[in-house]
């Protein structure tokens, strides 16, 4: 009975044991929760196939209801703005540029870039609420795709093009991807102001692909192991419109930094909106800076940064070279990047460039098509940034400055444009029919063409406001103040260090000199008299 007895109390303990150890074994793992209240793969209106873009935003909307609406007022969409400090029609539909010339004979391929489907011409329906795109910004994929020449569509089934060039574009699967929509990321964003003017960093200098996934060196806010931050989180948006217009920027912003849940009508977008008046809290005198220097000017040493160099001048004169078979010549630099192309002309490429300054009051003029242009006054100014140092609106400012040189009709004296895309590009442009590209062009634009043409000097601008630099790696105060340094050809400011005004120096000098004769004189008295 005894040996029974401990056998049963063994058995006992065992028990007990083993339903600690199971009592202490964590609980299964909760399902990851998604960050947004709403899985679209769930939808009963995408489990379709989509044979079209606006079948997919027809579904879109049965639920988004007003988001048409709203992208329909916007620069996006309209491509279209009236600046009201200069009355100009401006957007991508009326200006002239030293890129590509313009949009207005190039829709078809420049409309991979619209919001839209179906680009083609100034008679698109603008008041369609299917023609909206919801992909291009909210495609989580990236496998959403408009390839050049189809008037902003995408392509859903593999289609030769050109036509008879055996070129395939392979087609995408639409309802894979709106199934898997989310919120607009730097990607999305990115797929066109990534890449403007035709190429990665190619037309802003401080927005190309390095911006994906940058670290903290090339941008403190974007870093994608630090703040991460996207597009949005500065260009604060509501009811789809997007703050910080390129056309009409915010030069001087002095409101303060915005507060959560309070109403604020101010550009949401600037510096000031987050860091306030003094963001220095340890320098009162860098604090006095704030009041005529951009924070971008010190924060922003140089574009580029990211190891894809940015386009610095675009010569379309030297276009029309050939190789030993008789193609466009093709020449790359060391790194691979083409500095020459028969059907383009010459190309300046740079890296880490280090940004001119300018007083801007973020008043931008533009040359318009079908403006007065006189070649004896080159280099034509495409946009004009407006501002002075007296104003008291202008703030100094790192802008790109881009050269290039464009057809341009002699008779009629205007920019012109060049016919560039579209399937009946190679009867044109690729052979280098200058003559015939142009009269496609002005035709297509309503613009009359006298049927010379000839080649003028222009320049452009853009602000640089991205790739801000860590704290760190801000300038020196000598990058400034000193003789041949950042702002040596800045006028209308003095700056201790870098130059003098004449009557100041002299003022000083002489008041210099009346010190030490005064110290001189006060001791050789007090040596001549040292025994009383």
């Amino acid at each position: 009975m005894r040996i029974l007895r401990k056998a049963m109390l063994a058995m006992m303990a065992m028990t007990i044991v083993a339903g600690a150890v199971e009592a202490a074994e964590p609980p299964p793992p909760t399902a990851k929760l998604l960050k947004t209240t709403a899985d679209h793969s769930k939808f009963k209106e995408l489990q379709k196939s989509f044979q079209s873009g606006p079948e997919v935003t027809k579904a879109c909307l049965g639920c988004h209801t007003e988001a048409s609406k709203q992208i329909h007022q916007t620069q996006h969409w309209k491509w279209e703005y009236i600046n009201p400090a200069t009355n100009q029609k401006l957007g991508k539909r009326h200006l002239v540029n030293n890129f590509c010339t313009s949009v207005s004979s190039n829709y078809k391929s420049c409309a991979s870039c619209h919001i839209g489907y179906g680009l083609n011409d100034d008679k698109f329906d603008f008041a369609s609420e299917e023609n909206v795109d919801c992909l291009v910004c909210h495609d989580t994929t990236g496998k959403y795709k408009k390839p050049a020449g189809f008037s902003g569509n995408p392509v859903t089934k593999d289609t030769e093009f050109p036509p008879g060039s055996g070129k395939i574009v392979r087609g995408i699967d639409l309802q894979n991807i709106a199934l898997k929509v989310g919120k607009t990321r730097r990607e999305t964003c990115g797929t066109c102001h990534f890449y403007g003017g035709g190429g990665d960093g190619v037309k802003h200098g401080d927005l190309d692909s390095s911006l994906d996934h940058p670290d903290k060196a090339l941008d403190v806010h974007m870093d994608a192991d630090g703040n991460n931050f996207t597009c949005v989180t500065c260009h604060k948006t509501e009811g789809h419109q997007v703050p910080g217009s390129r056309y009409a920027p915010t030069a001087m912003d002095k409101d303060g930094a915005h507060l959560r849940g309070k109403a604020d009508s101010t550009n949401p977008a600037t510096c000031q909106a987050c860091h306030g008046q003094t963001p220095h809290t340890q320098s009162a005198k860098l604090n006095d800076h704030t009041d005529k220097v951009a924070c971008q000017t010190c924060h922003i040493p140089a574009f580029a940064r990211g190891d894809m160099p940015t386009k610095m001048s675009w010569d379309w004169s030297t276009a029309g070279k050939r190789d030993a078979k008789g193609k466009p010549l093709v020449i790359t630099n060391d790194d691979g990047h083409v500095i020459y192309n028969g059907i383009k002309g010459d190309f300046v490429l740079e890296e880490n460039v280090k940004p001119e300054y300018r007083w801007f009051n973020g008043t931008v003029k533009y040359t318009l098509l079908g403006d007065e242009v006189d070649k004896a006054r080159q280099p034509l100014a495409i946009n004009t940034f407006e501002g002075s140092p007296d104003d008291g609106k202008s703030m100094i400012w790192p802008v790109k400055v881009f050269r290039g040189k464009q057809p341009f009709d002699p008779i009629n004296k205007t920019l012109v444009v060049t016919h560039l895309a579209g399937e009946d590009d190679t009867a044109y442009w690729k052979n280098m029919d200058w003559d015939k590209a142009i009269a496609a062009g002005m035709a297509a634009a309503g613009k009359p063409y006298s049927g010379k043409f000839d080649f003028i000097e222009t320049v452009a601008m853009w602000p640089i406001t991205h790739m801000v630099a860590p704290k760190e790696k801000a300038l020196a105060c000598s990058e400034c103040h000193a003789k041949g340094g950042r702002l040596d050809k800045l006028e209308g400011i003095y700056i201790p260090g870098r130059g003098g005004n004449k009557l100041l120096d002299t003022v000083g000098w002489l008041a210099a000199a009346a010190l030490l004769g005064g110290v001189l004189l006060h001791g050789a008295i007090r040596v001549v008299n040292r025994k009383h």
